[in-house]
């Protein structure tokens, strides 16, 4: 009984990786792209890009079903909340919300997530980061009203 209920488990495991999420990473257009100082480009990058860009650096794992499907998940709803590479194609109004939301969950620690840090060590944000990232949002709003 055992083993009939292992093989079935492990037949589903091997059916499942025929069913793929599709991974892609459109075409950057640097004209519409953020543009910022090179440490905070370098924190995004870090911390923020493979959910919130199109330039997602897809890991070994991303082959692998289940978690090939929560992590296209997840970068869809990233790049749908804030694009960094669509940056200038953003309404005034709504990349006001969305610098406003980002300000707000990397203060309260929760960006980067939790389950991507697991992975990604070097996206840790340290308080000095934190506070770098702050006042680049800071400058975007402040930009903003004047727009």
């Amino acid at each position: 009984m055992v083993k009939k209920i292992f093989v079935g488990l492990v037949g589903i495991l091997v059916v499942i990786q025929f069913i793929k999420p599709h991974f892609n990473n459109p075409k950057i257009d640097e004209r519409i792209a953020l543009q910022a100082d090179e440490k905070v480009i370098s924190l995004l990058k870090n911390a923020c890009y493979d959910c919130h860009s199109d330039e997602t650096k897809y890991p070994w794992y991303h082959n692998v079903a289940p978690i090939s499907w929560a992590m296209a998940g997840h970068i869809d709803q990233g790049r749908k909340a804030l694009n960094f590479s669509q940056w200038a194609n953003m309404d005034a109004d709504i990349r006001t919300i969305r610098v406003k939301r980002a300000k707000q969950l990397i203060d309260n620690g929760l960006m980067p997530k939790g389950s991507y840090l697991w992975m990604h060590e070097n996206a840790h944000l340290k308080q000095e980061d934190k506070k770098i990232l702050d006042q680049f949002f800071d400058q975007q709003l402040q930009q903003l009203k004047k727009s």
